[in-house]
């Protein structure tokens, strides 16, 4: 055979009898037009399709991913009120500005919730007519072949000496063998013609993709609504059981009611960190002991930083920890106060030098002691003052303040467990009488006879227990989102076709794909060359 070929390179025709390119296949649907009055029914109309368009879903996404990453970068009170309160420390004027703006309570404040809703609404809105339009596409035949071949992406012809039919059952077999969808249609004149389409599943797996989009949405917000999280400071031979009450921070869903959160105690026995040469922290343990309801049979664990303690759908974490100095204070008259402790949070992440407060109740609510200081595990002094050089606890110290006075634990007014209310210091209901930098075993004597012994160094972890039913189906929709979203990106939509005109034994292809054309055309010059040299139909198989 002596070929006669033309190829053509070339844009998809946009005249008469080229690709019809409102198929949703191929392009999506013009931006609605805006309304020509001002009606409230014209106006809702245009605002709901600006809505539910894909291009408003796509930039919604973006936006809530903006919008997570200040939940990522800054700490959480849902997670951490410790770190919130070194930031605090740290950035005394950027903090209070963070914090109104809803950045340490980022996936529960107002304009994130706002984001998540209308992207909600906007996948709803836009996948409901995708889904009808693609199933009626599904179960339609390929479109016939346009009536000027020559004008689409790639084109080739030839005039040969054999049966039109036969040239295209060689086409169908070679299209077929690749797994394409044939149809051979004969028109009123008496043409005969092959159409084709692979790359099908492309639209598919993109509606995969945003189905389980909305799935996964729709799972996050379920598990908000029956979910909840508290965050608990217990130091060692401390618990705590899993009710609102026993919580530093508590945050749950409308429908969580202390009657159904599921009865776990839990008690801190001892607590590890091991660290790197560099004293970089390379690992937390707490060893602890855990039972369900207060009369459960206990259970021993160890629950490190990605390794929670996991029962009837409650995770226990560790997300956070510090030390506890452990005074013993007797009173003039006698009474011994044994084991008096608090957490003291850390303000140098690097040496875990640290501040706390351990508040005191004498019996006489104006002679209330308050014990403040600063905690150094290795102290040294630089300039007369204590500060921390290791992380480790090699050689404690504790510089001291005490204040005796009405410290307002009975005035009804909430006050922070972790520090003494300056206010109180102000007005002079709180008194300084006495101050002494102390290592474990020394004693710090005040004018009343009052003794404050600095006995040892316990330390104190940082739980955080959550409960949320929903997290498998999110795991499910975001496989299935991953395949969908492969399918989509994978697959390359194309159509062919192969005419025949009987009185000129003209044989014309014509292909055009949607993505990628320069592989296709590849694809098209080997399908092409096959069709008309009649070469075995044993081309590479491509989805």
């Amino acid at each position: 055979m002596t070929p006669k070929a033309q190829l053509h390179n070339g844009a998809p025709a946009t005249v008469d009898g080229a690709v019809k390119t409102d198929d949703l296949l191929w392009k999506e649907d013009a931006n609605p037009k805006r309304p020509r009055g001002t009606s409230l029914k014209e106006m809702s109309r245009y605002w709901w399709r600006q809505l539910t368009a894909m291009r408003t879903a796509l930039i919604l996404l973006f936006l809530l991913a903006l919008a997570s990453v200040p939940g990522s970068l800054l700490p959480q009170r849902a997670l951490s009120v410790t770190k919130v309160n070194e930031y605090y420390t740290r950035h005394t004027r950027l903090a209070p500005i963070l914090d109104k703006l809803g950045f340490f309570s980022v996936f529960s404040s107002p304009w994130y919730s706002a984001i998540y809703l209308l992207l909600f609404i906007s996948l709803i809105g836009c996948l409901g007519p995708r889904i009808k339009v693609y199933w009626k596409a599904l179960r339609a035949a390929p479109p016939e072949a346009p009536r000027r071949l020559n004008r689409i992406g790639e084109y080739t012809s030839e005039s040969i000496d054999d049966a039109p039919p036969e040239v295209l059952d060689q086409a169908e077999r070679v299209l077929r063998k690749a797994r394409w969808r044939v149809v051979r249609r004969t028109s009123a004149e008496g043409v005969e013609s092959l159409a084709a389409e692979k790359g099908f599943m492309r639209e598919a797996g993109n509606l995969v993709f945003h189905l389980s989009l909305l799935a996964l949405l729709l799972a996050l917000a379920v598990g908000k609504f029956i979910g909840y999280e508290g965050s608990r400071i217990a130091t060692e031979g401390q618990g705590f059981c899993n009710q609102q009450q026993s919580y530093d921070t508590f945050g749950s869903g409308p429908l969580v009611s202390s009657a159904n959160m599921m009865p776990i105690c839990v008690t801190l026995n001892k607590f590890r960190t091991t660290y790197d040469a560099d004293l970089t922290p390379a690992k937390f343990t707490g060893n602890i002991t855990w039972k369900d309801g207060i009369n459960g049979a206990k259970q021993n664990a160890v629950v490190g930083v990605n390794d929670p303690l996991r029962t009837n759908g409650v995770r226990v974490y560790i997300t956070g920890h510090g030390y506890a100095p452990v005074f013993t204070v007797t009173l003039p008259d006698g009474t011994v106060l044994k084991d008096q402790t608090a957490p003291f949070l850390p303000t140098d992440q690097k040496n875990f030098g640290s501040e706390g407060v351990v508040k005191l109740e004498t019996g006489n609510s104006e002679k209330s002691l308050a014990l403040q200081g600063f905690f150094a595990p290795t102290a040294v002094e630089q300039g007369g003052v204590v500060v921390s050089a290791d992380p480790r606890l090699l050689d404690p110290e504790v510089a001291l303040l005490v204040y005796q006075g009405y410290n307002g634990l009975d005035s009804g007014i909430p006050q922070s467990v972790y520090t003494l209310d300056p206010k109180l210091i102000k007005d002079g209901l709180m008194k300084k009488v006495g101050a002494m930098n102390m290592k474990p075993g020394q004693t710090l004597t005040l004018t009343d006879g009052t003794k404050v012994t600095f006995d040892k160094v316990i330390e104190w972890a940082a739980f955080q227990v959550s409960y949320d039913p929903s997290e498998i189906y999110v795991l499910g929709a975001a496989i299935v989102l991953l395949i969908g979203l492969t399918l989509s990106l994978s697959l390359r939509r194309r159509r062919l076709w192969v005419r025949v005109t009987g009185d000129t034994d003209q044989v014309e292809i014509g292909g055009l794909a949607h993505t990628q054309p320069a592989a296709f055309a590849r694809e098209f010059g080997e399908l092409s060359g096959r069709i008309l040299d009649r070469a075995p139909p044993d081309i590479d198989e491509e989805s």
